[in-house]
């Protein structure tokens, strides 16, 4: 069955450019040019990848990834340009699930889309035969990919899912910045520390009670993070 991208950029070249070299790997594609069009798009269809550029007419990149963020967790790819690291963060603070930088090589962004489906359809493949993992009053069925606590769902997105679904895995292992980003990643960690640390809070933020004082998900100061067991 073949993948559903959503792509949104105000500049067409660049929107036909990116639909052309999707479309001929196969994938369905829609296109956006505004984020009132891009909030219409994702309310009537759940995407296995929105491509979400920042600047945008009507409503930026952030406002939709928001707005997205309150009805779906569909994953979210942000466009960002290459000086602007601070969209970068912005873009995981609003509940992006990862970044694609501009300019890009047609053929880097497929390699990048690619990448990112594959992680996201695979979730948990690593998990072998259990598909169950308590830790107090945490727990995940990873078979139905539901999050628990005190018996209440929790809504996670893709990234943030896999990453916690590590460390429950692991209980009680400590694992680096680096560890976190190449094991989720499945690429090296070059300046990961803020992409990780991000993800990280808006797991605490979900699951502890109170974020200050996690009950789970510890931090081990200078060496990383991990799940109390």
């Amino acid at each position: 069955m073949s993948k559903k991208i959503l792509v949104v950029d105000d500049e067409k070249l660049i929107v036909k450019g990116i639909r052309f070299s999707l479309e001929q790997e196969g994938m369905e594609v829609d296109c956006a040019y505004d984020g009132e069009e891009a909030l219409e798009y994702a309310r009537r269809c759940e995407y296995d990848l929105v491509l979400l550029d920042v600047m945008l007419p009507k409503l930026d990149g952030f406002q939709v990834c928001q707005q997205i963020r309150e009805f779906s967790d569909m994953p979210i790819v942000m466009l960002t340009a290459k000086s602007e690291d601070m969209d970068k963060i912005l873009g995981l603070e609003y509940g992006a699930d990862d970044y694609i930088t501009k300019p890009f090589n047609p053929l880097e962004l497929v390699a990048r889309v690619k990448s990112s489906l594959r992680r996201y359809t695979m979730l948990g493949s690593c998990a072998g035969t259990k598909k169950n993992y308590v830790v107090g009053s945490l727990e995940i069925d990873d078979e139905a990919k539901i999050v628990t606590v005190d018996g209440e769902q929790v809504r996670l997105t893709p990234i943030e899912y896999q990453i916690l679904l590590l460390l429950v895995q692991n209980p009680g292992r400590v694992f680096s910045t680096q560890q976190i980003y190449e094991n989720i990643w499945n690429e090296e960690a070059y300046g990961a520390e803020n992409t990780v640390a991000v993800h990280i809070r808006h797991i605490r933020e979900k699951i502890e009670i109170n974020p200050k004082e996690p009950r789970y998900l510890k931090v081990v100061w200078g060496v990383g993070y991990k799940i109390e067991k």
